[in-house]
Parts: structure tokens; C-alpha cells; sequence
């Protein structure tokens, strides 16, 4: 199906703690001036009524009836049967919340609900990263074609979502691609999330400066410190986006180990990716040691950093060579060069949830 063609509407929701973000998107693009209201995540009467007000606006400004409603919302959920489960950031919903057959109630419109890191990594497989390393490979004359993504969140909490063969996969719990709960490889008492977060960056760098927590300085001036652009202790810095880097590519090389694909990572701390990915890549390019000394490497594929523009040519151009067919006068254009890419999201995260939802949606309408 071609979403970036199709015609018809569909409102979302983008849902955090703090604030809800209402839309609609036509076409893969949105078509309405967002709508920001406070989630009333303490009430769940205050907060059902703001997601009825905030969808009664949007439809209000779309130029033609919508379809469905499809968004994003925190789990743990069933969210084929559109239930909330006990959510952590939003305490009003305790005890499973019907909120999809409620609001396919209220707007006598098809609901479907999913996580974020799954809505971001569907919509970075339709209109994002994957589609353009596609073409960039074919432009570059490498018959490598890439099916299957696995996408990431850094930000306040670590998601993720895989896709394969374009097809978002949820798993039979609807816990698919959590990510988050990974062993964090630099202290293996904590799941991964508390090495991949804001609140690590804060963390490490509090912790080398000296530092309370709550004076420790945010990820984006932490970033400017490291990067010489503000006072502050910049080894500190670096080191703190180095750990970054080290654990996340932890977690990346056990979820690609499974996977075997491109890999987006998106959220608001992938705008410092020019300081953990080196050493991200580094240690999904690392290696096992053996009790005898031998050494394998951790991935069966080599990681390729797509942001770097040497890393990306040389993922681009393989190891292509022509072999003989035995038997016969005829050659064979063979690539050995197994690889994998991570790179950023080409969409922004917000847009990428959006493409995401609204591609679910019409799928889901289709079949």
C-alpha cells in the first residue's frame, strides 16, 4: 500500500506523561495545526475527557471526515483489544482501561493503539531511514536491498520496534521489541534503560563532576559542554555520552544478533549521535575471548555508523567481485560483505510515530 498516495484522513495522538499532542495526517503528512493539551494523567475521568476534546478539535480542522483514530499510548497494553494496562507515567490508568472501545464509542470511528517505539520504527520503515538506504544502494550500483529494521528511542526511556518485510511485528503479548529491559552491560543488576536514558547522561556526568542530581546540567548542555561550546567539565561529558554509546550498542548487537537489519535510533537524545555512536559502533564491532584466547566477533555482520560519511561509502559500496559459475563461462556478481547500518532518524521522531500510525491504521482498514 502507498500511504504517501492515499487520500484519506486520520487523526493521532501523540501521548507523554505531561502533555498530549493531537493531529491528523493525510498522505503521510500532517494536514492540521497540532493541538497540545495537558494529559490530567492523575484523573482518568479529566484525562478520557481531554482525549475526546483534543480529537473533537482536530476533526473540527480536517478538511474531509476521518477514518480511524490511531496513536501512540505508554504500555503495558493489550493494544489490539485497545486495553491500558497499570502505566507508570500515567496513574489514572490502573486495573485495564478500555480506552480504544471508549473512543470507537465516542467517535464511532475504528481505533488502534500501539507503543511508540513501534509506531516509530513502522513509520521510519515506510518514509524514513530504510526506503533511503534502499535507494541509496541501488544508486550505488550494489544489488543489497535491506527488509527488516529494528527502531529505537533515547530520551527519557529506551523503546524500540522492529519491522519485517514491512510488516510491524508485535509479538502475541504485544510486548515485542522491549527493549528497555535488556541487561544494562555496565552494571548488569539494572535493565538497560538506566544506561540509555536522559536520566544516565545526568547521571554519569553528575557522578564524575561531582555533582548533585539536581544540579547536574540537562543532556542538551552536557552536550554543548563536550562539545566546547560551554563551561563545564567537557572529559566528563564525553565520557558520559561514551557510556551512552558503549551500553546502547550493547543492547543494539543483541537485538540485531536476532534481527539481522538496519537499525534507526530517534528521540531527543540521538541529536548528540556524533558522540555515541563511535562508541556504540565500537562495540557492536567487538568481540567474544574464548577460555582457550580465541576471539568472535559479537555480531555475524559488521556495524557500519551511517552518520559517518566513510563508514556510510564504504557500507554503500560492499566488497563486490565477480565469480566464476563452475562448469560453465559465465560469472556471478557476489557481495560477501555481511553488513548492518545504524543511522538517525530521517523523519524526526514525532513525524516518524505519525507515518507510523496512520500506515497502521489504513493497513489494518484494508485487511
Amino acid at each position: 500500500m502507498d500511504t504517501a498516495r492515499d487520500s484519506r484522513v486520520v487523526m493521532t495522538l501523540d501521548a507523554g506523561g505531561t502533555n498530549f499532542v493531537f493531529s491528523a495526517i493525510r498522505g503521510n503528512k500532517e494536514i492540521v495545526e497540532p493541538i497540545t493539551l495537558p494529559s490530567g494523567a492523575h484523573d482518568l475521568k479529566l484525562c478520557f475527557d481531554t482525549i475526546v476534546d483534543g480529537f473533537t478539535r482536530v476533526m473540527r480542522q480536517c478538511p474531509e471526515s476521518p477514518v480511524a483514530i490511531s496513536f501512540a499510548f505508554p504500555g503495558p497494553a493489550d493494544y489490539p483489544a485497545g486495553i491500558i494496562g497499570d502505566l507508570p507515567n500515567l496513574p489514572a490508568f490502573r486495573g485495564g482501561v478500555p480506552l480504544g472501545p471508549m473512543l470507537e464509542e465516542e467517535f464511532r470511528l475504528p481505533v488502534f493503539i500501539n507503543n511508540d517505539g513501534d509506531l516509530f520504527a513502522y513509520g521510519e520503515s515506510i518514509a524514513g531511514l530504510l526506503p533511503e538506504i534502499n535507494r541509496m544502494l541501488e544508486n550505488a550500483g550494489s544489488r543489497k536491498r535491506y527488509s527488516n529494521l529494528l527502531g529505537v528511542t533515547l530520551g527519557t526511556g529506551f523503546g524500540g520496534g522492529i519491522v519485517r518485510n514491512g510488516e510491524l511485528f508485535l509479538g502475541d503479548n504485544s510486548g515485542a521489541a522491549e527493549i528497555w529491559l535488556l541487561r544494562n552491560k555496565l552494571d548488569p543488576a539494572l535493565n538497560v534503560e538506566e544506561g540509555a536514558s536522559i536520566r544516565a547522561v545526568q547521571r554519569a556526568y553528575a557522578k564524575s563532576t561531582g555533582l548533585s542530581v539536581q544540579g547536574v546540567p540537562s543532556p542538551k548542555e552536557i552536550f554543548e559542554i563536550a562539545m566546547s561550546r560551554k563551561e563545564g567539565n567537557k572529559e566528563a561529558a564525553r565520557e558520559a555520552y561514551r557510556r551512552l554509546g558503549e551500553v546502547v550498542g550493547d543492547a543494539l548487537a543483541n537485538a540485531l544478533t536476532l534481527i539481522d537489519g538496519l537499525a534507526v535510533v530517534g528521540g531527543g537524545l540521538s541529536g548528540a549521535h556524533a558522540l555515541f555512536f563511535p562508541a556504540m559502533i565500537a562495540e557492536m564491532n567487538g568481540a567474544f575471548v574464548f577460555p582457550d584466547g580465541k576471539r568472535v566477533q559479537r555480531l555475524e555482520a559488521r556495524a557500519f555508523n551511517l552518520e559517518d560519511r566513510q563508514d556510510l561509502d564504504a557500507f554503500l559500496k560492499g566488497e563486490q567481485k565477480e565469480i566464476p559459475v563452475p562448469g560453465s563461462q559465465h560469472t556471478l556478481l557476489y557481495d560477501p560483505l555481511r553488513r548492518v547500518g545504524v543511522g538517525t532518524s530521517r523523519l524526526g521522531t514525532s513525524r516518524a510515530i505519525a507515518v507510523g500510525a496512520y500506515a497502521f491504521a489504513l493497513n489494518a482498514l484494508a485487511g
